[in-house]
């Protein structure tokens, strides 16, 4: 059985919750006062915490529903991250010339979304696994594709195959899409009172990212 259940953490609390991406670097001092930093992750690890979207009892019910269904920490699921959850910026909706995913080599059919950040002339490759059903836009060499016809889509694991035939060698594969975090509670324990959430107080709900 899947640990992970392809549904979504309800979106009315992770739109107020806090959180963001984690980066581990080892920071090692030399004698001579200089530094050497290496980092152990290819990758992001994002966190956030539910507890400050939970504003009302309506909210802290669906919660502890989500949270029971998951049995606590066993499975994950997908949230949806509001600062960071389009290839396309936040005003405007996914174009299929997004993102670029792949180069043809006319034998390749299988590739992988992604989304780069880019800052000058450094960039970063961030895997996307959990892109949203109904928002996946595919291009070849700008021209538009269909799902079901040209192409397939894996929205569990961000996998797109095409099935007319790889394409030519030199096509330029790009993407755009709205997609979700794959994570998991990041406690066993929802320690929750109603009498402090009267009194305004805000649970500690935390969630982490999860490889998948």
């Amino acid at each position: 059985m899947s640990n992970f259940h392809e549904t979504r953490f309800p979106v009315s609390v992770s739109f107020a919750s806090s959180g963001g991406p984690e980066r581990r670097t080892e920071i090692v001092s030399l004698a001579s006062g200089a530094e050497e930093r290496n980092s152990p992750w290819q990758h992001a690890r994002r966190r956030y915490d539910a507890g400050l979207g939970v504003q009302s009892m309506d909210d802290l019910q669906a919660v502890i529903a989500f949270f029971e269904a998951r049995r606590g920490q066993l499975y994950g699921f997908r949230w949806k991250d509001i600062t960071d959850f389009s290839t396309a910026i936040t005003s405007a909706l996914p174009k299929a010339e997004d993102q670029q995913i792949g180069v043809g080599d006319g034998t390749t059919s299988i590739f992988a979304l992604s989304k780069t950040y880019e800052n000058g002339p450094y960039a970063y490759l961030r895997p996307i696994t959990k892109p949203v059903q109904g928002s996946l836009l595919v291009a070849i060499d700008g021209v538009l594709q269909q799902e079901g016809v040209d192409y397939t889509a894996d929205f569990a694991l961000g996998i797109v195959t095409f099935v007319g035939g790889a394409p030519v060698s030199g096509a330029l594969i790009t993407a755009g899409f709205e997609f979700d975090v794959p994570v998991r509670f990041d406690t066993s324990f929802l320690n929750v009172t109603l009498e402090a959430f009267n009194a305004g107080a805000v649970p500690s709900i935390p969630i982490i990212e999860v490889r998948v």
